[in-house]
């Protein structure tokens, strides 16, 4: 199908559109005009018709290679990325009732640092470390890709290391300054998660990202390379620290939990959660993030299997560059940054957020 097809003009000007009104996603489904969310919620493009199935389908054929065009139609649903002119977005092709949908997630070309991106100086640290175990979490949309090309950028500025970045799809695309970069898709540079990264020791990698952590194997892949000396960094979708280290311990069978539990002591450097929440002035996102710094009593805690008194060390070591999520969110209300609803919203604990706030 020539590029030149109105189908996928039209599909080029909704890309335009949402880089213009600064949108995070599009949505194109059957029966309703081109959607956008900007600052989290959701919009009609204006001054476009309903979309038909056959324009969509035409769209998703004229943007993907026959060799993926031909895995979507196998498999009725794909992952992939490409390059628009303005910016890079990560989309997700799928059937809904019988016709074909698209979902697309911009992803800016720039790669913004921790002061742009109103992240806590403390990453900078974190990133340099020359070993461990990274993790991001938070919910799907709250930036945790972002985060993680911020810290990958940053390595790459300060530091001449091997960077192997191993995603589903590539999302940000790096240039080489004083590291080098090596991006693999899976799917187009390799065949799985879990044979990039049984290979990747034998890549000379001194740090290595880990797109999502999906199942054992990855899991148990990455606290290995992180063992064997190497910087390895990640994401999940957990709530919180505590969260997230009892996901990773509870993933493997029950007679393997205690190994677990000494690995992961022995290499977990930091847990950053994140939330994107909307500007109580309308004027874009703000970032909310919780940190956890693995110190000795954090590391205890996991080998004991006392998760549970995590969040207690998280909010008495302020010191070490450690803060909880509702003192973020507390400290965001008490600026004006978010309106209080907002912060509830996203709090794991509000009643104790109301009484930081109050």
């Amino acid at each position: 199908m020539p590029e030149q097809s109105p189908s996928y003009q039209n599909f080029l000007t909704y890309c335009d559109q949402a880089v213009n009104f600064k949108a995070s996603d599009l949505l194109l489904t059957a029966g309703l005009s081109p959607t956008i969310r900007v600052n989290g919620a959701l919009s009609a493009l204006p001054n476009i018709k309903p979309l038909g199935s056959q324009e969509i389908a035409e769209t998703v054929k004229a943007v993907l290679p026959a060799r993926l065009y031909q895995k979507f139609v196998e498999n009725w649903e794909l992952d992939f990325s490409f390059t628009h002119p303005k910016t890079r977005f990560r989309a997700n092709a799928y059937f809904q009732q019988g016709k074909v949908a698209l979902a697309l997630r911009l992803i800016p070309k720039e790669i913004r640092s921790f002061q742009q991106l109103g992240l806590p100086p403390i990453l900078e640290r974190i990133s340099l470390a020359k070993q461990g175990f990274v993790i991001v979490v938070g919910p799907t949309g709250h930036g945790k890709s972002t985060t993680l090309a911020s810290m990958i950028d940053c390595i790459n500025t300060n530091r001449k290391n091997h960077i192997i970045t191993i995603e589903d799809p590539i999302e940000y695309e790096f240039e080489h300054k004083k590291s080098i970069i090596s991006q693999r898709e899976v799917g187009t540079d390799t065949k799985g998660f879990d044979q990039a990264l049984r290979s990747c020791l034998r890549e000379d990698p001194n740090v290595i990202l880990v797109g999502e952590m999906r199942d054992v194997e990855s899991f148990k892949s990455a606290l290995t390379i992180a063992e064997t000396g190497h910087l390895v960094l990640s994401t999940l979708h957990t709530n919180n620290a505590a969260q997230t280290i009892d996901r990773i311990i509870d993933i493997f069978p029950s007679g393997q939990q205690q190994q677990i539990k000494q690995q992961l002591s022995s290499v977990l450097l930091a847990v950053l959660s994140q939330r994107l929440i909307p500007r109580t002035s309308g004027q874009g996102m703000v970032a909310a993030m919780e940190i956890m710094i693995a110190n000795p009593a954090i590391k205890n805690l996991i080998r004991e299997g006392k998760i549970h008194q995590i969040d207690n060390v998280i909010s008495t070591s302020v010191e070490e560059g450690m803060i909880s999520l509702d003192k973020v969110l507390a400290e965001l209300v008490s600026q004006g940054e978010i309106t209080l609803d907002s912060a509830l919203s996203w709090s794991l604990d509000p009643k104790n957020l109301k009484t930081m706030v109050y």
